[in-house]
């Protein structure tokens, strides 16, 4: 498989759903997201970007049982692939050759 390129977006929603570990769902990926970034999120932008990750083969999703709160409605889960924990490695990987360039003077000492 080709190199997948992700924008932010997609990047922060591939994170916090590797954190789930197979129990991410739409609605806790917003409030994860919102709250550790303090930015609005709106819903549906993260199911479009969970189901643009799906087809690159970055997460799978299955439909978990039935729940009371949700009226008896499923949720679908989702659980990143190995292709994801890849893709996630190699990014990581290369912001860190990127900080490694930047010269250590002008960079605050709080960062």
């Amino acid at each position: 498989m080709g190199r997948s390129y992700l924008g932010e977006f997609e990047e922060l929603v591939l994170l916090t759903v590797a954190h789930w570990q197979g129990g991410a769902y739409g609605a806790a990926l917003l409030q994860d997201i919102q709250a550790r970034t303090g930015r609005t999120v709106i819903l549906s932008a993260v199911h479009v970007v969970l189901y643009r990750l799906e087809a690159k083969g970055l997460v799978v999703s299955s439909v978990g049982g039935a729940t009371a709160e949700r009226g008896g409605r499923r949720k679908r889960l989702y659980s990143v692939t190995p292709e994801g924990i890849r893709t996630l490695s190699e990014i990581r990987q290369l912001r860190e050759a990127l900080w490694q360039l930047i010269p250590k003077s002008i960079i605050p000492s709080s960062l």
